[in-house]
């Protein structure tokens, strides 16, 4: 890929999203994409098995020693439960129940929580809505490093341990950045992961619960799955700050791959996006995309001119509550 500059500071822009005229187009000219909005029917199976899944490997691990705990948390926990934390991006839009069943997808996301190891759901929720609503939104989309993190970790090696840290960065960066009140949801996720947690831990000691947080922490950091958080919208060519991935790890991310498709399109659950690039070939097929999340990472790391700086940035409004 060409037209690369060492970034100093973010990409600031003075324009809106793209996505917002992309979706009146799209939907202008391909009305049928509407009938590819709402729930998803199988998604709550789905989910529901992974997390019984993650039960079962807790009572499969108790007694192994500590280097096959971590093993397993890396080479399968760990991929499940970054997988589960995808499903909860997907309910977070309602897709699991429908939007007049709010509460029951809230509800879902806790329980997909669970093997997560720790409270998620709720406070992701929380955010997420600003970054669809205001992306690149200074101090408003807290998907966005901070300046310290652009500043800092601009070396190969200060990107590599950047990556470990993700998941350090992902639940920090908000209450520095646009810090909320915690919620009822908040309590309510915190009280039942915890509550789990320690069932598990009466059941069958310590071993199944650092088998589970483990996972989450080293899957979401330097993993080929999470190739996805620097794929989606790291400016890998100026004037692109949202990024597809076609690849076969979309098998096992609920299609999170689709990302240019999902931002145009939010309301429609992953296993319908690639539906939406099909019909509207022409908006996708000559943007740029990947094809690889290894290399995503191996490009971000040792590229010395992508880093966290590589963020289109704006200024936006603050909408009015509904």
């Amino acid at each position: 890929m060409g037209n690369r500059v060492t970034r100093e500071d973010f990409e600031w822009v003075y324009t809106e999203q793209p996505h917002t005229q992309r979706r009146k187009e799209i939907l202008a000219k391909y009305p049928e994409i509407k009938t590819l909005m709402g729930p998803d029917p199988h998604l709550k199976w789905i989910v529901s098995g992974m997390v019984f899944m993650q039960f079962l490997a807790c009572y499969l691990v108790k007694d192994l020693s500590w280097k096959w705990i971590f093993f397993w948390a890396y080479a399968f926990g760990g991929c499940i439960n970054h997988s589960l934390t995808l499903a909860i991006h997907d309910i977070s839009h309602n897709v699991a129940f429908g939007n007049k069943q709010a509460k029951w997808n809230r509800w879902f996301a806790v329980f997909a929580n669970l093997p997560i190891g720790i409270p998620y759901s709720a406070s992701f929720k929380k955010y997420h809505i600003d970054h669809h609503r205001y992306l690149g939104g200074d101090s408003l989309d807290v998907d966005i490093p901070t300046d310290f993190e652009g500043w800092f970790f601009c070396t190969p090696l200060r990107k590599l341990l950047w990556l470990f840290l993700q998941p350090l960065f992902y639940s920090l960066r908000p209450l520095y950045v646009n810090p909320k009140a915690i919620t009822r949801m908040e309590i309510f996720n915190a009280l039942v992961q915890f509550s789990v947690d320690l069932i598990i831990y009466y059941l069958w000691g310590l071993k199944p619960i650092i088998y589970l947080i483990a996972g989450t922490i080293l899957c979401m950091g330097l993993h080929p799955i999470s190739g996805h958080f620097i794929a989606e919208h790291y400016m890998f060519l100026k004037g692109h700050e949202t990024y597809s991935y076609y690849g076969p790890l979309n098998w096992l991310t609920f299609n999170v791959g689709y990302h240019m498709e999902h931002h145009d399109f939010p309301s429609i659950p992953g296993c319908r996006l690639p539906m939406v690039k099909k019909i509207a070939a022409e908006y996708y097929d000559n943007l740029p995309h990947h094809q690889s999340w290894i290399r995503v990472l191996w490009d971000f790391v040792f590229d010395d001119t992508i880093g966290p700086y590589s963020r289109v940035k704006r200024l936006c409004k603050l909408a009015k509550e509904s």
